[in-house]
């Protein structure tokens, strides 16, 4: 028999899901693209930024499996899931939940860093006047090669995501109805039209934090001699 399929992602979840993996798309065609693109890399790193703080926020003050304390795991738990045979149940299971808490960490980075960041040219982050150049220099050596760790981390995401296909699991479908199958849905909270309200006034808050700090940031670009 077929599991019951129940609502477990809510909207913000899944638009912030979204959003986030045509930031991170654009950051990286961007990045390559030229320094005629510089401009619009800096638009989708500020844009991961938001977003990203948007989920860790959500993850505290979100629906019931969007919640950090719901899906992290202990390093006990998570080996006594395996050894239990990987169950099937709601929401993120514990190597899931690792992979996301790993994940909005290095991209947390990533963007942080991006911030005071330059390429030793013309062209810097918009806190660059922040520090001094030497720090910059410093946070740019780590957002080069964190970008490593990042696509390693996706590149074992997308395999997990193809598994879970191959499996009969339709990971992708549930990240855009919210609704997955479960041989578990016993601690299935629903939440039909749940908080949207709540999620864009956070929205909302972030990023009129980040204008403000855009707006009082000092001007400032590397020399170029």
């Amino acid at each position: 028999m077929q599991p019951e399929r129940t609502v477990v992602w809510d909207l913000p979840v899944r638009v912030a899901h979204w959003l986030l993996v045509l930031a991170v798309a654009g950051s990286w065609l961007t990045h390559y693209a030229g320094p005629a693109w510089f401009a619009w890399h800096r638009r989708c790193g500020l844009a991961v930024l938001l977003i990203v703080v948007f989920r860790i926020v959500w993850g505290f003050v979100g629906t019931h499996h969007a919640r950090f304390a719901v899906f992290v795991r202990a390093p006990r738990a998570t080996v006594e899931w395996l050894r239990a045979g990987s169950p099937r149940g709601a929401g993120h299971n514990p190597l899931g939940a690792l992979s996301v808490v790993a994940m909005l960490a290095l991209l947390l980075a990533q963007a942080v860093t991006g911030l005071f960041a330059n390429d030793e040219i013309a062209s810097a982050g918009p806190f660059y006047g922040w520090v001094s150049h030497e720090l910059s220099n410093r946070l740019s050596r780590f957002h080069r090669g964190n970008e490593t760790w990042l696509l390693v981390l996706i590149a074992l995401h997308l395999a997990a995501v193809g598994w879970y296909a191959f499996r009969g699991r339709q990971i992708v479908r549930a990240m855009i109805t919210g609704r997955a199958g479960s041989a578990d849905t016993s601690d299935v909270e629903f939440h039909a039209g749940a908080t949207p309200r709540r999620a864009l006034a956070i929205a909302g808050a972030l990023a009129a934090a980040l204008a403000l700090a855009l707006w009082l940031a000092p001007d400032g670009a590397p020399a170029l001699f």
